[in-house]
């Protein structure tokens, strides 16, 4: 019981020492003297039984030397333990500088990332904001044009109303004045039938009664003039045929207001002769035009109609 007793103190003790080991050590020396003094509390000198106290005190005496060589080793281990945490706090104490540093690093990389980022933010946000106030300018130059074709379609229908709003009488003396510009006539030299006009021993007039066309009744079959209407730019042309021979020829002039403008002329000694002109005159209004036939000359027609005077009006002038 007494041995049982000492065992259960000796670790008691140990466990103590153990702690007193990991919390700052203990000596060696002062394990033994903790041992030595915890010993002596716990056993009382016992006055009865003496060969058993002295049994004990064998058996415990006994026990000492490898409790100390344990204690020894695991102060030993303790001891590696403590240093092995040395280093290892130490370690870690440089792991954490190391991460101190890549931290710091990192935080200045990431500063440096974020303004860049701003920056880039800065550039486009500008960016956009002048595409933005071109589009905007351009819209407004689209609605400055469109504002435009909308004054110039308001214009173009007022004027589309205006000339819808014409009157019939309006519209009636637009359609006279135009009538009043339509001239035009053709004629030739003979009636039904055929014959020689001339040789004469003057100049004469000719007179085209066969008349196919007369717009204006600007021509007179009767005495051959034609008078001219309206200030304008007229258009003639005349044709003439005649009997070959030796000594009459061909030969037709045409005439404005007396003065001798083209002449058309053939000659030969047999067969036929023909010839023909045309001219563009300017005409004030009551100016006449005409054919003559010169004296000792002659022309033919028949109901083939060889001899032909023509004219019309191409525009008027003002």
């Amino acid at each position: 019981m007494k041995g049982l007793l000492c065992t259960l103190l000796l670790l008691e003790t140990f466990v103590f020492v153990v702690q007193q080991q990991v919390d700052g050590g203990l000596a060696e020396n002062e394990i033994s003297q903790q041992l030595s003094t915890e010993d002596r509390r716990q056993n009382p000198a016992q006055t009865d039984t003496r060969r058993d106290e002295s049994d004990s005190q064998q058996y415990c005496h006994l026990s000492f030397p490898d409790i100390h060589a344990a204690l020894r080793e695991l102060t030993a281990t303790v001891t590696e333990q403590k240093a092995n945490i040395r280093a290892l706090e130490t370690r870690l104490k440089d792991t954490a500088e190391q991460q101190t540093v890549i931290l710091e690093e990192l935080n200045k990389k990431n500063d440096a990332l974020e303004t860049q980022l701003k920056e880039q933010q800065m550039f486009i946000l500008e960016e956009l904001n002048k595409k933005n106030d071109a589009l905007e300018a351009r819209l407004r130059d689209s609605e400055k044009t469109a504002e435009q074709q909308t004054v110039i379609l308001e214009e173009l229908n007022k004027k589309t109303d205006e000339t819808s709003n014409l009157t019939e009488r309006q519209v009636e003396e637009l359609r006279k004045e135009n009538r009043d510009r339509e001239i035009a006539f053709s004629a030739a030299l003979v009636e039904p039938g055929s014959g020689n006009i001339g040789p004469f021993t003057t100049e004469i007039t000719l007179t085209y009664r066969n008349v196919f066309t007369n717009i204006g009744n600007a021509y007179n079959p009767i005495t051959g003039i034609f008078t001219a209407p309206l200030k304008g730019a007229y258009m003639f042309s005349f044709s003439i045929y005649g009997h070959g021979s030796p000594s009459t020829a061909s030969t037709v002039y045409i005439v404005k207001n007396g003065e001798k403008v083209v002449i058309a002329h053939g000659h030969q000694d047999q067969y036929v002769v023909n010839s023909s002109k045309g001219v563009v005159l300017i005409l004030e209004v009551g100016d006449v035009v005409y054919l003559r036939l010169c004296s000792g000359r002659w022309i033919y027609d028949d109901q083939n109609k060889h001899s032909t005077f023509s004219g019309y009006l191409l525009f008027p002038l003002r």
